[in-house]
């Protein structure tokens, strides 16, 4: 595409716009379209460019509709006040590699917990911010919870869902609660907190804008192992017989 010279007629019948790639109109994209965006790099002169599609309609003629023309393509050496729409276009991308810590999880009764008794699970997680340079501008971006998934290790998923869950007195420990779960086998297994995030940036201090779709990040496994409890009648005193089945010392 090059600028047509001063006083030039037009012989093309059409007149053409570009529009961001994934853009759908005011501050919104098409989040799956974002995660596939073609990657515009090494311009002619060593710039970054921004993903395109190429609009086009009929020159002069009165209620035409743009209509895809070509694209995706890479436009370098855009206007300066395409700065922010870029920064729109990738922020999604920027979201998802920032280290947002997902969390942690907490288990009742921990590291041990009964076959057959509920266990509760809740998470700790925390608003986090950060500060990044895209595009040679200072942005500011605000991760904050907002669901949480629970794999318990044995198959069973539990999420997402908006409730962290929370911690019980010791002498509740083993009420159901809704993020409790109750082991059917014993063993150890790997209990995965998953944690949703929602986004919102501001560009050089500006209003905070929300982010597109949400990121998803996962704690470490903690580790929980799961026992069998045996109980067992004896009928000795072991004050009287120190020596008695199951009075301590004596064998099992």
């Amino acid at each position: 595409m090059v600028p047509e010279a001063p006083g030039a007629v037009p012989t093309d019948p059409n007149e053409y716009k570009y529009e961001l790639q994934c853009h759908l109109g005011g501050g919104d994209f098409d989040t799956p379209c974002l995660g596939r965006q073609l990657e515009c790099k090494d311009g002619p002169d060593g710039e970054e460019g921004i993903p395109v599609t190429w609009l086009s309609r009929p020159r002069g003629v009165p209620g035409a509709v743009w209509a895809h023309h070509s694209g995706p393509t890479c436009l370098f050496d855009a206007r300066p006040e395409d700065l922010l729409p870029r920064i729109a276009a990738d922020i999604q991308r920027e979201f998802q590699s920032l280290p947002v810590n997902a969390g942690t999880v907490v288990a009742q009764p921990s590291p041990h917990t009964l076959r057959g008794a509920e266990t509760n699970f809740y998470a700790e997680a925390a608003e986090q911010q950060f500060d990044v340079t895209m595009f040679g501008q200072q942005v500011h971006i605000v991760a904050t919870p907002v669901q949480y998934t629970w794999d318990y290790g044995n198959g069973t998923v539990f999420g997402p869902q908006p409730s962290m869950g929370g911690p019980l007195p010791q002498d509740r420990w083993g009420e159901k609660t809704r993020t409790s779960h109750a082991y059917g086998s014993t063993g150890d297994f790997q209990v995965v907190l998953t944690t949703t995030f929602q986004g919102t940036y501001s560009v050089n201090a500006g209003p905070p804008l929300p982010i597109p779709g949400q990121g998803q990040f996962s704690a470490p496994p903690q580790t929980i192992s799961v026992w069998r409890s045996l109980t067992r009648n004896y009928a000795d005193d072991c004050n009287a017989n120190p020596q008695g089945q199951g009075c301590p010392g004596t064998a099992r």
